[in-house]
């Protein structure tokens, strides 16, 4: 008798831990959150960005120089990639 009590226990219990288990559906499109990497990482006034030109971004401060030129391109477009400087 606890045998079939072991055994119905372990298939009512298999049953309700197998649902949260079902796949997720796959989403096919990331969201995009509407700035670019070079947006997103400049300073105000500094055009350089840290992950395209690490050495320009930080030795920016010691030449002492204020440039928008990386302030107003993303602010005409936030897609902006900071290459075409």
């Amino acid at each position: 008798m606890t045998k079939f009590r072991v055994l119905g226990a372990a298939a009512i219990l298999s049953t309700v831990l197998a649902g949260p288990a079902m796949a997720r559906q796959v989403i096919a499109h990331p969201v995009h959150n509407g700035l670019s990497t070079y947006c997103a990482t400049i300073e105000p006034g500094n055009p350089y960005s840290p992950v395209y030109d690490y050495e320009a971004w930080s030795g920016w401060r010691a030449r002492g120089g204020w440039d928008s030129r990386g302030d107003d391109a993303c602010a005409r477009n936030p897609m902006f990639s900071g290459s075409t400087f």
